[in-house]
Parts: structure tokens; sequence; C-alpha cells
């Protein structure tokens, strides 16, 4: 009887009743918070980037037109980082 009450034991280590053995209880919160908070920089990052290409994209166009075209890389860039 004792055996089978310890082979039992065994066998449900990992159930509900054991979670917080293995993590504590506010460690997904701190998880999804870190995730959101890569998330929500992240995408200021790539706005502000494509905010300052745009601002010398402006500054480039009136000093050299002709160069414009050429110069749109870091534009897209910033864009992409935001996706």
């Amino acid at each position: 009887m004792a055996d089978d009450d310890n082979n039992n034991n065994n066998n449900n280590y990992y159930n509900e009743g054991n979670v917080s053995i293995l993590c504590a209880p506010w460690a997904p919160i701190v998880g999804f918070t870190g995730v959101a908070l890569a998330v929500v920089l992240s995408n200021l990052g790539g706005a502000y980037g494509t905010a300052k290409a745009g601002q010398g994209m402006m500054a480039l166009g009136v000093r050299s037109p002709d160069l414009l075209m050429k110069n749109i890389i870091p534009v897209v860039m910033a864009g992409v980082l935001g996706i």
C-alpha cells in the first residue's frame, strides 16, 4: 500500500497542485510584461527612425533633389523595423 501511494505521488508531480514548486505564481506576469514592453519599444523605435529618416529626406530634397530617390532606403528599413 505504501508503494502505491509513493508511485501515485511521483506520477502526479507535475499536476496543477505542484505548479508553485516549479515557478513563482507571478512569473508569467513578468514574462508577458517583458514581451509587451519589447513590442511597444520596437514600434516606438521604428516610428522614431521613420521620422528622423523623413527629416533627412526633406533636407536632402531641398539641398540636392537628384539624390532623393537614391537615399530612400533608410525610410524603408525603419518602416520594416516597425513591422
